[in-house]
């Protein structure tokens, strides 16, 4: 593996795990009244549209890290809706 795909995969593993701790609070609290609707949707598309870009350029730590961010944020967004 090239330093670059390296570089990439480590940045994109770093921002993709930040949600982790997120979601497992989520879970274990049953709170999501701190998280902005709104904003998570626009995250939420804005990873989907990455996902896309990282797919036409066939750049796997572009659309590996946004396809998991994506279902980790979907988890999120499943949460918020259930317990508001």
């Amino acid at each position: 593996m090239d330093f670059t795909n390296l570089l990439g995969f480590t940045a994109a593993s770093l921002t993709t795990l930040a949600f982790l701790p997120q979601v497992i609070k989520i879970w274990r609290s049953r709170s999501t009244k701190d998280i902005s609707l709104p904003m998570l949707i626009t995250f939420i598309a804005g990873v989907t549209l990455w996902l896309i870009y990282g797919l036409l350029v066939n750049a796997a730590p572009i659309y590996i890290a946004n396809g998991i961010t994506l279902v980790l944020n979907l988890a999120i967004l499943r949460f918020k809706l259930k317990y508001g």
